[in-house]
């Protein structure tokens, strides 16, 4: 009888110490796709960072609607649209935006989001980034004259509004040209670091984490 007693405690701690073990797993993993604990220059480096990657091999700009696995979902690499920079970039930083703005979709209005939620293409238009970063992030000043183009620092997020009444957006690169404004990481053709920033009408200005 005592044996038995014996057994069952220590099958009992057993699976108890298994247990707090796949929580463990499960609060790391949730804590990877949501908000990873970082400063906002952690952030900001590992933003800008992710944005020049994508450099190296430049994805041709493409609208094209395609079906992605949720969370971490992601178009064909060679291929992307502005809003793909963004995404991408910021997944280099531990933050998924897909993930992000489907789950805040759910909690606030999207005007870009009809009755269903649609974690294919959601994240992936410019008015609904607007949303969740107006929501989530710092919204900063769209002056560049004189001393106030300095505010606009690498890993900020930009968005435009085009000649023909597209939205745009793009990453703030920490290169600058000879009157020091800042290079901007988008895709309008393909993804490039372009002398842009005063080249279309701002709109929105952005710091990611506050």
């Amino acid at each position: 009888m005592v044996e038995i007693m014996t057994t069952n405690r220590r099958l009992g701690l057993t699976l108890t110490i298994l247990a707090g073990f796949v929580l463990g797993i499960q609060i790391g993993q949730g804590q990877t796709q949501s908000r990873p604990q970082r400063s906002s220059q952690q952030a900001l480096t590992l933003i800008l960072e992710g944005a020049k990657k994508q450099l190296t091999n430049p994805a041709q700009y493409s609208q094209t609607y395609y079906r992605i696995a949720y969370p971490g979902g992601d178009v064909p690499s060679d291929r992307g649209a502005c809003t793909d920079v963004i995404i991408r970039a910021f997944r280099n930083a531990g933050y998924d935006l897909q993930k992000l703005v489907h789950e805040d979709a759910g909690r606030r209005n999207y005007p870009a989001i009809g009755r269903r939620r649609d974690s294919n293409i959601d994240h992936r238009r410019c008015r609904n980034l607007i949303v969740w970063f107006r929501a989530h992030a710092a919204e900063l000043s769209l002056r560049t004259d004189g001393k106030h183009i300095e505010n606009f620092r690498p890993g900020h997020v930009v968005f435009w509004k085009l000649p023909n009444g597209l939205d745009h957006v793009g990453i703030v690169s920490d290169k600058k040209n000879r009157r020091g404004v800042p290079y901007v990481i988008h895709n309008i053709w393909q993804t490039a670091e372009e002398d842009v920033l005063l080249s279309y009408r701002l709109v929105a200005h952005f710091r990611f984490p506050r």
